[in-house]
């Protein structure tokens, strides 16, 4: 069996956000059938009627298909050893969001919970955005934390970076003033969400932080990303959990590094040049084996210096992501779009500086046992 199947044995997972964690419950769903990147397409739907063999279990098609904060789409993919159930949100806590939170009571607790609710939180709802925020993300951490059990865990994703210009269906014309100045709200909201959910014991991690130099595998809508950067998402989120859950992940010799997935064919990549691209290894390579695509040699918030020469192993990417891609897709990106502002760390664009800022983990999971759940998910 291979690894991710071997990790998510018997576990339901529940992801829960808008249209980019959409995309990461898609590319768990196949990763856990065959080994491919989600085509462009896959990427851009939304609400079809099933997906790799998973179902559309309320709204999408089923309802009226739009572009507004009513929207709902739930999708599960249900095997005899694997339920993963994603739930569209356009708001962090609402009554819709305690509907959901209450089907978890009454039902089974998921093992696994992978959030991000930001980007219509702050731009849907109120121009003064903040303090709403903050008090709807205390409110779903503080249920959360009462509902679930201390096996669950809960990793919250920060928002990842957004374009200077945001194009599509999600920035209607009522919200388009708004576009200039949402890439530096994202980082002021990424900070109020990471904060609380590492106060309230729960995970976090920082997709900013990990996509700052690979703006290069962001769509020209300035919002989404290709199927390459979501297939290192998902990596991260599994080498994540199996880390939380103790689990000894098998040595990279034992793995065929050569049984990669091919690239899409359809894909449109949006690519970035450098004068003097220079490869980098990560910075936190001990702490998590991830191996970014090529950045350029300066240094934002006084984080650890990267050093070259060092090796880093990372058993999901060597058989799940290309270590080979192509030059267009592996160029440096010499900007970071920065601009003076007064919001994020030395007044830049750039992430803002956390501890160990690619992610936190607040302290080891005990991983759920099978034993105690007989037929989770005849119900």
């Amino acid at each position: 069996m291979r690894p991710v199947a071997q990790l998510l044995h018997n576990k339901f997972v529940v992801v829960l956000g808008d249209s980019i964690q959409r995309s990461v419950y898609k590319d768990l769903v196949l990763i856990l059938q065959r080994d491919a990147y989600l085509s462009l397409s896959q990427l851009k739907n939304k609400g079809e009627f099933s997906f790799e063999q998973d179902c559309l279990v309320e709204g999408g098609r089923l309802g009226q298909m739009h572009n507004g904060i009513l929207y709902r789409e739930v999708r599960q993919y249900r095997t005899d050893h694997h339920l993963i159930r994603f739930y569209f949100v356009t708001q962090v806590f609402s009554r819709y969001m305690e509907s959901i939170l209450a089907d978890f009571e009454q039902g089974i607790k998921p093992d696994l919970v992978i959030i991000n609710s930001c980007v219509w939180d702050i731009s849907r709802y109120s121009r003064e955005w903040a303090s709403e925020y903050k008090e709807n993300l205390n409110k779903f951490f503080m249920k959360l934390k009462i509902l679930l059990p201390k096996e669950s865990l809960v990793v919250w994703n920060m928002t990842m970076p957004l374009g200077k210009k945001i194009l599509g269906g999600f920035l209607i014309p009522e919200i388009e003033h708004m576009g200039p100045s949402l890439r530096f709200d994202v980082i002021e909201a990424n900070y109020f969400g990471a904060t609380l959910a590492n106060s309230f014991g729960f995970d976090v991690l920082d997709l900013h932080f990990q996509f700052r130099f690979s703006l290069q595998h962001r769509m020209t809508d300035g919002v989404h990303w290709n199927a390459v950067a979501h297939r290192k998402i998902t990596c991260l989120l599994l080498e994540h959990v199996a880390q939380a859950w103790g689990v000894e992940l098998p040595k990279l010799d034992q793995i065929n590094a050569d049984n990669r997935p091919p690239l899409p064919e359809n894909h449109s990549w949006q690519t970035a040049t450098s004068s003097a691209p220079a490869r980098h290894p990560d910075p936190y390579r001990n702490q998590r084996a991830f191996n970014p695509p090529v950045m350029p040699p300066i240094h934002y918030n006084n984080g650890p210096v990267w050093t070259q020469g060092q090796r880093m192993v990372n058993v999901f990417r060597s058989q799940y992501c290309h270590g080979d891609l192509p030059p267009h897709m592996t160029a440096g990106y010499q900007s970071l779009e920065r601009a003076t502002v007064h919001r994020g760390a030395n007044n830049s664009a750039a992430s803002p500086y956390w501890p160990v800022n690619n992610l936190v983990m607040r302290q080891k999971h005990r991983k759920p046992s099978t034993r105690e759940r007989l037929h989770p998910y005849r119900y």
